[in-house]
């Protein structure tokens, strides 16, 4: 028994450990030294990074719909819907809006595009391969470049929608798996309790095996950040880096703004000391820069906020997988960002509507962006600077040159911008702390002085779970979950 409880311990110890902020931030700088010492064999090691995304991305589709599907079942017996989504809408235009506020804010009061020394414009020419002072701004990627079509709004309802849902489910296509789970979640809500008992009890086996797995993937992540920042940088080296620091710096900044910002909220909603939030926050701040992927970090947002904040887990459960399919605020401050940089990079002054028009364009591309990552999330600026007729094909190739620093922020602001949303939406844990005030009348806990106080009403309650403890149940016997508030157990039977 000591045995197992010494093992149990060095688990925790270690989970600790690869989790703990400075370690994560160790590993990234060790893997950037190395990376820019030794970047043709600091190359080879990218395919640890790929492996580790791809067994994490393994576990998200399997989760996301158990999660959905299995809260909604639960939330529609219990009613309240109708209002938590409306909530939620609200929510989640206004997170939307407050981040592109802050975006635009930031780039027009550093200005990271103006005023920029003729050799950082040298360098932007020399990736570029163009003259960033011509009108012509056609350039070739890996040869010639395929027009796209814009989407519009009744293409991206209609592309929505899954025709084949283990189609989607084999592709990976998370916001066609989205609308699934939601449709079908509804519809099991309707289904007689006797007969659904079974798809809910195989829906939290698949969800708890995949927090598993996930906890499990944990315990390497410093080596793989290692690996992963070292072939990054063996591959694009420091020059773009250096020529796009302006942007780079600047979009930091607002990525910091807004990181703060949700740390506050989630602070102000928890009940909780700050120092316990910061705790609980570890692991989706460490996943998210290790994976750059929000799906991914779905099963620890949803642990720090349901098992280490006390939120509800029944709304947290749900209410996860949708923000991090529908509201993105990591991409639209990066779109924000991105299309006044180049818009002062070209010159181009931008009066308030021209400003105001950037912020609903890039709430729109956010909303595209469900679902995609990498190269097609950085196309998107192409959407934005579209309607105010900026150039972008010559940019895109600078932008595509820092993704992975600026992939790594937006992933960042996702997640825990996510949480923060998460918590203004489902009611606030319950504060037990008035349990431990002092107060008269009120009998010492033991019946001696210097004993800590509590009132009368709770007081019958702690007496009656002391003598339930105290007595000892026969062998295989489960003793009811206790509610101190209330004084009654787990099904709401007074005592």
């Amino acid at each position: 028994m000591e045995a197992k409880k010494s093992k149990t311990w060095d688990a925790k110890k270690l989970y600790s450990l690869a989790l703990n902020p400075w370690v994560i931030l160790g590993s990234l700088c060790l893997g950037f030294l190395v990376g820019s010492i030794f970047p043709q064999q600091s190359i080879q090691l990218g395919f640890l990074g790929d492996i580790y995304v791809d067994l994490l991305k393994m576990i998200t589709l399997p989760f996301m719909v158990s999660a959905i599907i299995f809260s909604l079942q639960r939330l529609f017996r219990e009613g309240g819907t109708g209002k938590l989504l409306g909530r939620l809408a609200v929510v989640f235009l206004a997170a939307s809006v407050i981040v592109a506020i802050i975006g635009a804010l930031t780039v027009i009061v550093l200005r990271p595009g103006t005023d920029l020394p003729p050799e950082t414009m040298q360098k932007f020419g020399q990736i570029v391969g163009n003259d960033l002072s011509s009108s012509d701004t056609a350039m070739s990627l890996q040869g010639a470049d395929e027009v796209k079509k814009q989407m519009g709004f009744s293409e991206m309802l209609v592309s929505m929608v899954p025709a084949n849902i283990f189609n989607a489910l084999a592709v990976g296509d998370t916001l066609k798996a989205l609308v699934f789970a939601m449709l079908f979640g509804l519809a099991v809500g309707h289904v007689p309790t006797k007969i659904s008992d079974g798809l809910t009890v195989s829906l939290e086996t698949i969800y708890q095996a995949c927090q598993t797995l996930v906890r499990w993937l944990a315990y390497p992540m410093p080596i793989i950040l290692f690996c992963m920042s070292a072939a990054q940088l063996g591959k694009t080296g420091m020059e773009p880096l250096q020529a796009m620091l302006h942007f780079v710096v600047t979009f930091f900044v607002a990525s910091l703004i807004i990181l703060a910002l949700s740390v506050f909220v989630i602070w102000r909603r928890s009940n909780r000391p700050m120092s316990e939030v910061l705790n609980a926050l570890r692991e989706p701040f460490a996943l998210a820069l290790a994976t750059r992927s929000s799906a991914t970090c779905m099963p620890v947002m949803i642990e720090s906020l349901a098992d280490k904040l006390g939120f509800a887990r029944a709304r947290v459960e749900l209410l996860v997988p949708l923000s991090v399919s529908l509201l993105r605020v990591g991409p639209v401050v990066f779109y924000v960002c991105a299309t006044l940089f180049i818009a002062q990079l070209y010159g181009r002054s931008l009066s308030v509507a021209d400003i105001m028009l950037v912020m609903a364009t890039s709430v729109l591309a956010g909303f595209a962006s469900a679902g995609m990552t990498g190269l097609v999330t950085v196309s998107l600026v192409g959407m934005t600077c579209a309607y105010l007729g900026l150039p972008f094909e010559a940019a895109f190739i600078l932008f595509l040159a820092v993704d992975p620093i600026c992939d790594m922020l937006r992933t960042l602001v996702l997640v825990i911008g996510n949480m923060a949303s998460v918590t203004v939406i489902v009611p606030p844990p319950a504060d037990l702390s008035y349990l431990l005030t002092p107060t008269t009348p009120a009998a010492p806990v033991g019946g001696s002085a210097g004993s800590v106080a509590i009132p009368v009403a709770a007081g019958a309650a702690v007496a009656g779970a002391a003598a339930a403890a105290a007595s000892k149940p026969a062998e295989g016997a489960l003793l009811p979950d206790f509610d101190i508030p209330t004084g009654k157990d787990a099904f709401g039977t007074a005592r």
